[in-house]
């Protein structure tokens, strides 16, 4: 739904959005995680992460293929596996450090329970090395190791579109089928037998969708008045039935139990783990009334908060992680200060002042002002004016002898 072209500000808008969302949603029992998109429809801001890391993933990385060649294309996207691979790593290590202090200092080990790091605490030489290998993948930080492994599959999707795009086609179906039918299951723990919570050969459908879109192998979709009434159609229907039973919702069966009924029934069409059809479809829709309402080249996301919005954007994979460190924190503070309205949006505010500083604080990096250019410094040795100090070290040391 974005053409490929330079960094289009709908792409950054959005995955801005989804990292506050994700937050939200991930700080334990967070009165405001009653409103996010996931109470009110079959798909959240997990599909939207990973719709707009395919789009992200078309503008980077398939010029690299078709500029020089499969080899070095894959040894770019290998190279952001590694990347996202450590991340994951040090993230979930950092939460555990957090976890164990706060389970120190209160000695009750709730931490400990309600992140369900019980088993590792319980046995760390036994799950260290699932831990590195991801043969273990804790609860909670399984959203990661889902998108790396479907990084992996980017060249594999390359080289069937370099003889046939129809491949890609049948490729990707035939994985989230395969994966909707139990056959591609991985485990994620395997002392219980717990399998991965985001399985990876269900959700690719979700990332090559906007790969698709970024490549142009799929038309942006037109602006018709049919297509805008099945999408609000769908979105309307799907909020009465869409909600989890275990929280509370205001806009499913929390109100109307019997609705319940139904959610079940729908059970396999709009299950997170696979990417139910229905699912998919119901975020299809919602992404294409996200880009009407966004406008032609989101003219109408323009102001200081969507800029705002755009910058964190920019720096999914950091602001995420700092989302992942920062969630038990806040969580912990809600349970001192207590979760009424004032010191539920005290909180929340927090957190989202922590992405925008972390983003802000990311791109600042990235620029590199130490590098940018300084006054010409005079040197009274034009042997050493040279910007390999170790070749002028050995000239200037051949010019003393």
């Amino acid at each position: 739904m974005i053409q490929a072209s330079a960094r289009d500000p709908r792409l950054d808008f959005f995955r801005g959005l989804g990292m506050f969302i994700i937050l939200i949603a991930h700080v334990p029992w967070n009165p405001w995680a009653e409103w996010i998109p996931a109470r009110f429809g079959f798909s959240d801001s997990a599909d939207l992460f990973v719709f707009c890391s395919g789009l992200a993933s078309g503008l980077a990385f398939a010029p690299v293929f078709l500029q020089r060649g499969w080899l070095l294309g894959s040894a770019r996207v290998v190279h952001r596996v590694w990347q996202v691979y450590w991340a994951h790593i040090g993230g979930f290590m950092v939460v555990v450090a957090i976890v164990a202090a706060a389970d120190s200092s209160f000695g009750d080990g709730r931490y400990t329970q309600g992140m369900r790091l019980e088993p590792l605490f319980a046995d760390f030489r036994a799950y260290a090395p699932g831990l590195l290998t991801l043969r273990y993948i804790p609860a909670y930080f399984d959203i990661l190791p889902m998108y790396l492994a479907i990084l992996a599959m980017i060249p594999v999707v390359m080289a069937l579109a370099k003889f046939d795009r129809r491949l890609v086609l049948l490729f990707v179906v035939g994985a989230w089928a395969a994966s909707d039918l139990g056959v591609l299951d991985l485990v994620a723990d395997p002392h219980t037998g717990r399998e991965w919570f985001f399985n990876p050969f269900g959700w690719q459908v979700l990332f090559f969708t906007g790969f698709a879109f970024a490549r142009g192998w799929l038309p942006p979709p037109p602006r018709d008045r049919r297509l805008t009434a099945v999408a609000i159609g769908l979105v309307i229907l799907a909020a009465p039935v869409s909600c989890q039973a275990d929280f509370i919702c205001y806009a499913g069966y929390g109100m109307a139990p019997s609705l319940g009924a139904i959610h079940d029934w729908l059970g396999p069409a709009i299950d997170k783990t696979h990417v139910g059809a229905l699912r998919y479809a119901h975020f299809i829709a919602t992404a294409y009334l996200a880009f009407l309402v966004a406008g032609p080249m989101g003219c109408n996301l323009r102001g200081q908060a969507g800029e705002i919005i755009r910058r964190v954007g920019q720096q999914t994979l950091a602001v995420f992680l700092t989302g992942l460190v920062t969630a038990p924190i806040l969580g912990m503070i809600l349970d001192h200060v207590g979760r009424g309205p004032i010191a539920s949006a005290l909180v929340n505010g927090l957190g989202i002042a922590i992405l925008i500083a972390a983003a802000a604080a990311v791109a600042w990096f990235k620029s590199q002002p130490w590098r940018r250019a300084s006054s010409p410094r005079v040197d009274t040795h034009p042997s050493l004016a040279t910007s390999e100090p170790g070749i002028a070290w050995a000239r200037h040391s051949r010019s003393l002898s």
